[in-house]
């Protein structure tokens, strides 16, 4: 069977960050993150060039976005967007990859008040995927949205 090739099988995998405090009101945050056009003003503030430096394999490029997407250029794979599909006011942001990416994600992001000015996070990531990838990136994935939690700790809320 020389040059028979097998379908890659795809699988979903799930990865869920640490649960972050923010201290910050859960409605800021809301609103904030839920806005893809305060990602580009972040982004563009020096964190793509420290995406890149922290994993060299990854370089992003023309990045830009508005109130529901972005739109990115990964060297070597190709053009990539997200975008907000589904807004729970104040609790869930659910967000779908498209594009000619060899994974498919579908992330939340989830808010859960402690008092008016605290509030936890955290993010669950299901990415479908080849085996292939899987091995590879896997455990990447699993660095990746712990260390996303953690920078959206960081962001400038207002």
């Amino acid at each position: 069977m020389a040059g028979f090739l097998l379908p890659q099988l795809m699988a979903v995998s799930k990865y869920v960050s640490e649960v972050k405090t923010i201290d910050h009101n859960q409605q800021v945050i809301f609103n904030y993150l839920s806005n893809f056009e305060h990602l580009s003003q972040y982004l563009n503030e020096g964190l793509l060039a420290k995406i890149t430096e922290r994993v060299p394999q990854i370089k992003i490029e023309n990045f830009e976005s508005d109130y529901d997407s972005c739109r990115f250029s990964i060297v070597g794979l190709g053009l990539a967007e997200i975008r907000i599909t589904e807004r729970e006011p104040f609790k869930t942001i659910k967000v779908e990859s498209t594009g000619n990416l060899p994974v498919e994600i579908t992330f939340w992001i989830q808010l859960l008040p402690v008092s008016p000015y605290q509030t936890k996070l955290r993010l669950t990531l299901h990415a479908e995927m080849s085996m292939m990838i899987r091995m590879m990136a896997g455990s990447k994935l699993e660095e990746g949205v712990n260390q996303l939690a953690e920078l959206l700790t960081r962001l400038p809320y207002r």
